[in-house]
């Protein structure tokens, strides 16, 4: 048996960035971070597209919009002062045809509102920006940058360890519950006994919550983005991010291009739902994680909404040909041969039994366990002003239900 002052489960950069900030507030506190790969960022952080985004897309008020104002902020003066890569690109939104003008207008107003310096611009003016994008009109977004998510992670482990806390990778929890006046945790087959645990697991995030309940009011639902390189001749196809019209309607923002903080361009993700929630390939099947996504009343009826949606990105998962249609749209030049596969990744994404996505962030409180039951996109961008909140919540004398912070 084992005995922390606080341990964080999950290695991924929500979870050490409140491990830091944890032992910022409390010098001297033994706090263990827990992480059952071999390495952290194995899972979400280190297969997202790496944008540090600026906030335009959330609801103005929500967890989602503030934090992602704030954790901006924080990383972009943690990572400079960390020496780790990051670069200002800037961001086109754009709208192909007049159609899609109307939600590009009500876009720019939500940015304006959540304090985004962004402007919208022509096709004259846009050309100067992305000369290859096909654009009716576009919202240009100066602010927004790609960083080294991975390489960040990495220097949280090394602050974490420079101020007395420590990170074991290769611990798996099976099991996180109240136990006393504090929180017993199972670790491959050991005990850990704690005042406090914060579960910070992603895609098994619901899991490590059952034992309190929280996963009978959601549930994690995988959706696995494909992506797409393009060749090295392609590159010039896109200088910075290009990024359609997102449809109000659905979660995700759609098939966009994206330049990555090594040189190259990156373009996806779709959205499929995953029937592993950690396989990564487009037959990937685990029999638990599938039986509980299709056994969970709140998927049916969001197929039974989406279903024709859904039917369009499983094509799509499975059609290179399909994957640079939807690319050509917004840059006309691409070609099906100019597409190279990549690494996919895996969203995990709240879902309720109702069948409503959850859409904002969700911090949920039982006792002396603390639950990040969602934090999809941009989570990694709002990862240090999450660990802010993570840690008023941990540290408050005599823990009370934090509440959801709003999931509109």
């Amino acid at each position: 048996m084992t005995k922390a002052d606080i341990v964080v489960v999950g290695g991924g950069i929500v979870g050490l960035a409140t491990a830091r900030e944890l032992l910022h507030r409390r010098p001297g506190s033994e706090v263990v971070v827990l992480e059952k790969e071999d390495a952290v960022a194995r899972h979400q952080t280190g297969r997202n597209s790496g944008v540090v985004h600026a906030g335009l897309y959330y609801r103005p008020g929500s967890l989602k919009a503030r934090l992602c104002r704030r954790g901006k902020s924080l990383l972009e003066t943690w990572v400079r002062e960390r020496g780790i890569a990051h670069e200002r690109c800037g961001k086109l939104v754009i709208a192909t045809d007049q159609e899609e003008v109307p939600r590009l207008e009500a876009l720019f107003e939500r940015a304006k509102a959540n304090g985004v310096d962004c402007r919208r611009i022509g096709p004259e003016e846009s050309a100067e920006i992305e000369p290859h994008a096909k654009v009716v009109e576009a919202i240009h977004v100066p602010e927004t940058g790609i960083v080294d998510y991975v390489a960040m992670c990495e220097s949280l482990v090394d602050e974490i360890v420079e101020l007395g806390g420590e990170v074991r990778c290769g611990a798996r929890v099976d099991r996180m519950e109240e136990s006393g006046s504090g929180a017993t945790l199972e670790v491959d087959g050991d005990r850990i006994d704690a005042n406090i645990a914060v579960n910070c697991g992603g895609l098994q995030s619901d899991r490590l919550a059952a034992a309190r309940g929280v996963r009978e009011e959601v549930r994690i639902v995988p959706f696995r983005g494909d992506y797409y390189e393009l060749r090295a001749e392609a590159r010039r196809f896109c200088r910075g991010l290009i990024y359609p019209v997102p449809d109000p309607n659905f979660p995700f923002l759609g098939v966009h291009l994206t330049r990555m903080i090594g040189g190259g361009v990156e373009c996806g993700p779709n959205a499929v739902l995953a029937l592993a929630r950690e396989g990564y390939g487009r037959a990937s099947f685990d029999l638990r994680d599938a039986l509980q996504t299709l056994g969970w009343p709140g998927f049916r009826r969001l197929a039974a909404r989406h279903w024709r949606m859904g039917f369009t990105e499983f094509r799509r998962s499975w059609s290179r040909r399909l994957f640079a249609r939807a690319l050509q749209k917004l840059v006309p030049e691409i070609q099906e041969s100019d597409l190279v596969p990549a690494p996919a990744g895996n969203r995990a994404q709240a879902l309720r039994r109702d069948g409503k996505l959850v859409d904002d962030f969700v911090v949920k409180t039982r006792g002396p366990l603390i639950h990040v039951v969602n934090a999809p996109s941009p989570a990694a961008t709002a990862s240090l002003a999450i660990a802010e909140r993570i840690a008023e919540v941990a540290l408050l004398d005599g823990i009370s239900d934090a509440g959801d912070g709003g999931e509109g």
